[in-house]
């Protein structure tokens, strides 16, 4: 069986989709007014410049330590009450079109994505995905997330789950697609025979170009309840996808400036 691996941000959905969660906490208190916009920042360095292997995981170390305490509860009933800032444009049609044309053509469908597993798994299941690779925060027996991870899908670890899932159920990596816009999931491209760059970052441009693989550009994002009647409560599970968002943005801008 052939399957399709789609990443999550700027492949299915719409870049700016999770940006409204950075006043929501700040109203909240959860971040100062410096600190939102330092993660503003961060984002558009990274969204311009990327980031290598080893700034990714720092930064990630710094997103952890910042959600460390929160109640998880609590970040669920804040996503809630500012859903209406989250259902603009969400998702790239093309993408629809795309995900739809994989499920006729019978392969196993898969969404990949460094995001938590709470925002991914209910995305994948309203989405009609067959699975989901993702990444997984510890949270102790009192609902808190505890600052580390249990899974983290980014990088090369995205490939070796692939791997795994395609040992498990027996897959056709060489007969399998997999969509990406990042450099960073490299791997992942690599893991099967059809890698194609999705509004790729500059780095994978370039190597898309240069290994000959295709580039598409997805440039309508619609309000996914506008081809597929939404599930409201899927965004609730999301703040958690700003926490790593906030910290990531921040670590790396701080890593940059030292460099």
């Amino acid at each position: 069986m052939e399957a399709a691996f789609f990443d999550l941000d700027k492949t299915i959905i719409a870049r700016a989709s999770m940006a409204a969660y950075v006043p929501a906490l700040r109203r909240a208190g959860y971040l100062s007014a410096p600190m939102a916009l330092r993660a503003a920042w961060g984002q558009l360095l990274f969204r311009f410049f990327g980031a290598d292997e080893k700034t990714m995981d720092r930064a990630r170390r710094t997103a952890l330590r910042l959600a460390s305490g929160w109640e998880q509860a609590n970040l669920r009933h804040l996503a809630s009450e500012h859903l209406t800032e989250l259902i603009e444009p969400i998702v790239y049609d093309e993408a629809l079109d795309l995900i739809l044309h994989h499920r006729a053509e019978g392969r196993m469908l898969v969404l990949v994505s460094a995001a938590p597993i709470e925002i991914v798994e209910p995305m994948a299941t309203h989405l009609q995905f067959d699975n989901t690779i993702a990444t997984t925060p510890m949270i102790d027996a009192d609902g808190r997330y505890t600052g580390e991870v249990e899974f983290y899908a980014h990088g090369a670890a995205k490939a070796e789950a692939i791997q795994r899932l395609a040992a498990r159920d027996d897959l056709d990596l060489i007969g399998s697609w997999a969509y990406s816009d990042s450099v960073t999931d490299l791997p992942m491209l690599e893991a099967v025979g059809h890698p194609v760059a999705v509004n790729p970052d500059r780095e994978l441009r370039r190597e898309a170009g240069r290994r000959g693989w295709p580039i598409l550009e997805f440039e309508r994002p619609v309000a996914l309840g506008d081809r597929i009647p939404i599930d409201r409560n899927w965004v609730a599970a999301s703040a958690l996808t700003l926490v790593l968002i906030v910290g990531v943005g921040s670590a790396i801008r701080r890593l940059r400036r030292r460099s």
